[in-house]
């Protein structure tokens, strides 16, 4: 499984890098603050919502620590995926939240 701290995440976003950042923590902890520009998807529907994700692109996955996260970036993954797995999640998170 590919991983990428906050602070590589981080350091993208400042240079304009587009990233494609998936939040699959619950609605509640999103509306809490999230890193803005992210495309929510709860872990319980990736299954049912992954052919929203386009196989061409790249994706970050966060959560809140890292663990669901890890679990969306497997599953993805051996789905055919290019994905990688924000490691600490928002825990971990210095940057901008909305």
């Amino acid at each position: 499984m590919k991983e990428i701290s906050t602070k590589e995440v981080q350091q993208a976003l400042e240079r304009g890098q587009a990233i494609n950042l998936v939040d699959v923590r619950e609605v509640d902890e999103v509306e809490s603050g999230h890193i803005p520009g992210i495309i929510h998807i709860p872990l319980g529907l990736l299954e049912f919502r992954m052919h929203e994700l386009n196989k061409n692109e790249s994706y970050v996955m966060v959560c809140r620590s890292g663990g669901r996260s890890g679990s969306a970036t497997q599953f993805l993954e051996s789905r055919g995926f290019d994905v990688s797995n924000m490691v600490g999640g928002m825990l971990a998170w210095d940057g901008e939240v909305k």
